[in-house]
Formats: structure tokens, C-alpha cells, sequence
């Protein structure tokens, strides 16, 4: 007997059994025979003509609408279906059928079952890729919006903070006017206090205010000619006080490009090299050494900042370049931007990076890992462009973009051997 044949046969009792096994409601036990005759007779016709592409309208039907908690659980309801039809299709073939007649069917309609599980778990999955997309794309538009609610705030916060300190420290200059009028030294000192607060409260606004330009690409440089080398000369001299009290050594070695004539903003990137050297400072114990040194490059100048540290993780090295990005606990940081492991708002290196990138450049750490006993320290490292002309700042930041894209991998990757690309 044929195939086609046993099919029809055994027909109604697989419908029946199907059905009953499948759905619970007698409405919906109705409605979805509708559905099993349409698979059925693609069954048969995939059996009559050997093609079992004639099951695709049943299977695209009923896996078109998958319910959202499928998607969010992944489950694979129509795989699931299937196998117990195939199940089902067994037990009536083998309870219904005699023994050949039984292996015909089973051996002539086993590859087309396959051929649409097959074919269900992948759309199920193509599916679930879908839903997981799509949730993804949705969880992106999220963190972006988020971010850009936080640097709207952080450039609000910062341009309202500034008018009542403005007040503050116009009424303190008036205050210290009169006490120098009437010679008492005790007020003179409570408000010397008070400008140092007021000194500390303008850095942090300012900070602020560049991460908003950072994050923004608002951020504008002023290109002039200068030599690395008397740019960290300046700062050494600043930083000596600091150095000082926390006994300390700042060392500035005589290195190849440090004496190279480059076009920069010297203002920029004296706050960037003052942020790294404040960050070696403040995370270097007592009597601990900081070491500036260099190389010249094809096109570029590296700068390295080297520190006797407690070292940071590698897990945590890109953290740190983040805005507020803080490590350890931070009610454990000693208050104070230069004591050891002080605290503060996190926002120094996120702005060296950002100044250093709107150069064409780029700036990473290298550290073996964190340890405040042994202390293996940590070293950073400033590529900048050698730049012998001014060139307009849009374009600059079209070229930073180009060689930081063309750079930075590899510089990572082998930074004592590799040769950036001019």
C-alpha cells in the first residue's frame, strides 16, 4: 500500500489525537483542526510528489507570531509541537497499522518531519536573534539618551553653580578688605580657608564644564608653537610645592622630540599633563618616584609618565578614562586632590583624554596590576602628532580621528617596538 495511501487512512485518529493532545479548550480544539488539516494535507502532498517544501505554509503560520514571553524565555513552542506530532504520528502508525505497513510510512514521512523541525528552529531562531536585536538597538537608544541627560546636566549643574560662587567670592573679597582694615588676623585666616574652598569648587565647575565640551565635540584649541619639553619644565616647577610635601621626587629626563617645535594648544595640554601628573601624585605614597620620559616617532612624539604607585588592574585601566570613574571605595579616599589615594569627582583623566584625542592623539595606561603593599606602579603613555603647521581645528579633529583609528591598536598592542603611521 502506498504511503499516500496509509496517510489518508489513518487520517481522522491523527487529527483527533492530535488536536486532543495539543489544545485543552474545546473552542479552540475546533479552530486549530482547521490548522492540522491544512498540515496534513501538505504532508500528503509532500509524500506524493517527494518535495516537503509543501509543509512551508503551515510552518511559516505558526511560526509568525511568536508571543512576547516566548521571545523573552526562548522557547521553541512550534519545535515543541512538532516533536509531539512526530510522536503522535508513531504511535498511531505502529497501534493502527500492521508492522510493514507501519515502517513504510514512518521511513517515507520521517525525512519530511525532519526537513520541518529543521526549518523551525531556524526561523525560532532567526526570531530570537530579531527580538534580541531589536532589544539591543533599544537598550543602545537608552544608554545614549541617558548619557546625553547626563551631560546636559553636568554643563546646567556647572553654569549654575557659577553664580552663586561668583557671589561667595565677591562678598569673601569685600570680607577680606575690611578685616585688612581693621587688622584681625583671625578672620583673615577663616577666610583664607574660605578662598581655598571657593578655589577648589572653581576647579571642579571648570572640569565640569570641559567634560561638557568633551562629550559635546565642542571642544576648541588653540594651536600655537611650543616645545613639549619647557611645557613640562613649566609644570615641574608648579607641581614642586606638592612634590615637596609629600616628599617625593619628579624627575623630567631629556628625551629625543622633547625639544621638537609642534603646533598645539599649550593651555590644553598643560591641564592634560597636570592631570596625569596629579593622578601619579596623588596614588604614589610618601617618598615615592615619578619619572616623565620620551621617544620620538615617525610623525608623532610619545610621552611617558611613570609612577612607584599601587598600580591599577588591567580589568580597570580603561575605567579610569570614563567621567567619574572611581576605584576602591570611596568613602576610604583621604579628602584632598594631591594627598595619598584623595579623592575626587573623577573627572581629570576622562579630560586628558579628550584633550589629547582632540590633538590626534591618544594616551593609555600600562600597569601589572594593583597592589598597595608592593606598589609595581604605573605608566602612561601620550602619543601626540607632530604637527609643524597651523592647520584650521576641524580638520585637525577630522585628522585625529583618522590617526587614532590607524594608531592606537597597534600602539597598544607593542608600544616599545611599534611606529605609528605618519
Amino acid at each position: 500500500m502506498k504511503a499516500q495511501e496509509l496517510l489518508a487512512q489513518i487520517r481522522p485518529l491523527w487529527l483527533q489525537r492530535v488536536s486532543q493532545s495539543l489544545t485543552r479548550a474545546a473552542g479552540a480544539r475546533e479552530a486549530f483542526q482547521d490548522e492540522l488539516n491544512r498540515f496534513f494535507d501538505g504532508l500528503e502532498q509532500a509524500v506524493m510528489t517527494g518535495n516537503p517544501a509543501w509543509l512551508d505554509p503551515a510552518i511559516y503560520e505558526w511560526t509568525g507570531s511568536p508571543t512576547l514571553s516566548d521571545l523573552q524565555q526562548n522557547q521553541q513552542n512550534v519545535s515543541q509541537m512538532l516533536n509531539s506530532i512526530i510522536t503522535i504520528t508513531n504511535d498511531i502508525a505502529i497501534e493502527n497499522l500492521s508492522e510493514q505497513d507501519a515502517l513504510d510510512l514512518l521511513s517515507t514521512i520521517t525525512p519530511i518531519y525532519t526537513y520541518g523541525l529543521e526549518k523551525i528552529a531556524r526561523l525560532e531562531m532567526e526570531a530570537r536573534v530579531a527580538y534580541i536585536t531589536k532589544e539591543l538597538v533599544e537598550v543602545r537608544q537608552t544608554l545614549e539618551k541617558l548619557d546625553r541627560s547626563k551631560s546636559n546636566f553636568i554643563s546646567v549643574a556647572a553654569h549654575e553653580l557659577k553664580t552663586p560662587l561668583t557671589l561667595i567670592e565677591g562678598y569673601a573679597a569685600m570680607m577680606r578688605d575690611l578685616v585688612a582694615q581693621n587688622g584681625n588676623k583671625q578672620i583673615d585666616t577663616l577666610l583664607s580657608g574660605v578662598n581655598i574652598g571657593i578655589s577648589r569648587l572653581h576647579e571642579i565647575i571648570n572640569d565640569m564644564l570641559d567634560v561638557s565640551l568633551i562629550d559635546n565635540d565642542l571642544l576648541s584649541l588653540n594651536l600655537q608653537p611650543l616645545w613639549i619639553n619647557q611645557l613640562l619644565n613649566l609644570l615641574k616647577r608648579e607641581m614642586e610645592p606638592v612634590i615637596e610635601e609629600r616628599r617625593q621626587t619628579l624627575e623630567i629626563r631629556d628625551f629625543p622630540g622633547g625639544e621638537t617645535w609642534i603646533y598645539a594648544d599649550p593651555e590644553r595640554l598643560y591641564q592634560a599633563f597636570k592631570n596625569v601628573i596629579s593622578n601619579a601624585v596623588k596614588f604614589t605614597p610618601d617618598k615615592g618616584q615619578i619619572t616623565i620620559d620620551g621617544r620620538s616617532l615617525p610623525g608623532f612624539i610619545e610621552i611617558t609618565i611613570t609612577d612607584t604607585g599601587i598600580g591599577i588592574s588591567p580589568e580597570n585601566q580603561s575605567e579610569i578614562f570614563e567621567k567619574f570613574g572611581q576605584l576602591g571605595r570611596i568613602n576610604l579616599h583621604s579628602s584632598g586632590k594631591t594627598k595619598f589615594k584623595g579623592g575626587g569627582p573623577g573627572l581629570g583623566l576622562p579630560i586628558t583624554r579628550g584633550i589629547i584625542e582632540a590633538h590626534g592623539g591618544t594616551i593609555w595606561i600600562e600597569s601589572t596590576g594593583f597592589d598597595e603593599e608592593k606598589c609595581p606602579g604605573s605608566t602612561f603613555h601620550i602619543l601626540l602628532p607632530i604637527r609643524t603647521e597651523r592647520i584650521d581645528p576641524k580638520i585637525a579633529k577630522l585628522f585625529s580621528k583618522l590617526e587614532k583609528q590607524a594608531s592606537e591598536p597597534d600602539v597598544k598592542e607593542n608600544p616599545p617596538t611599534h611606529t605609528p603611521p605618519a
